[in-house]
């Protein structure tokens, strides 16, 4: 299309337009422009409005639609790029989005699987957006990992999600399990009063800095003997969840870390 631009006069030639530069005939580059707003999580709506104001296009969501779609080919082709054999941890956490869903905004969990290899590198596996957390969900997402080409996990660290522990032990039976201790914590404390929670925590801190597990649940004990009476429940989260909250234990802190 064509755009009517105003220059101003400059009688040293010392303007330099910034947004189309000078002697360009076409602004093909809006659409990487639109590409890029559309990653940033911008409405269509919002990408109508700044390409109306910046450049005084009037794009239709039709158009912008078409645009953005050409990221697709390239989404697939990373979701479903070849991986790694081996991987010495891999890290399972979820972000949780608010997203307009027929016409309603509500929340979507988008779990994120990152993987260290047997370098040291960080790489993220893939994202799923989990529709219900279930034993079911889990086997799919873990079967994709291991068609992807994954042989074996060595440590695998996880919230306390309903049916990942099954879902690992029957994809990947030697993998040991990590559960979080961050999110340990935070399930515990949902059952402390406020006014408690300050030395609830810091009496709570020498059970998972002990040096070894058998230091750890002397630790326990006397944590229980002192807050168990009071708040029963979280003392039984962490003996519940002792066995796949322990592991780090077996490893020296550099790998703890």
């Amino acid at each position: 299309c064509e755009i009517e631009l105003n220059i101003p006069r400059d009688r040293n030639g010392e303007f330099e337009p910034v947004v189309v530069k000078k002697h360009q005939r076409d602004v093909s580059g809006i659409e990487e422009q639109i590409i890029s707003m559309y990653a940033k999580g911008m409405t269509v709506r919002d990408i109508q409005d700044h390409l109306h104001n910046i450049y005084g296009i009037e794009a239709s969501p039709t158009l912008i639609s078409n645009i953005t779609d050409k990221l697709l080919p390239v989404i697939r082709e990373w979701q479903n790029r070849p991986l790694q054999e081996i991987y010495t941890v891999v890290f399972l956490d979820a972000i949780h989005y608010k997203v307009r869903l027929e016409g309603q905004v509500v929340n979507k969990a988008a779990y994120m699987i990152i993987g260290i290899d047997i370098e040291g590198k960080k790489d993220v596996l893939g994202i799923w957006i989990g529709e219900n957390e279930s034993a079911k969900f889990w086997l799919n997402v873990l079967n994709e990992l291991r068609n992807r080409g994954v042989q074996d996990i060595l440590i695998m660290s996880v919230d306390n999600l309903t049916g990942i522990s099954d879902a690992i032990a029957a994809c990947f039976p030697e993998t040991e399990i990590q559960k979080c201790i961050v999110h340990q914590i935070r399930n515990s404390t949902r059952y402390v009063s406020y006014k408690d929670l300050k030395q609830f925590t810091a009496d709570l801190k020498p059970v998972y800095k002990a040096a070894t597990e058998e230091e750890g649940l002397m630790m326990l004990d006397e944590f229980e003997n002192k807050w168990g009476s009071k708040y029963p429940l979280a003392i039984k989260s962490w003996r519940k969840n002792w066995h796949e909250i322990a592991t780090f234990f077996k490893y020296p802190p550099e790998i703890r870390k």
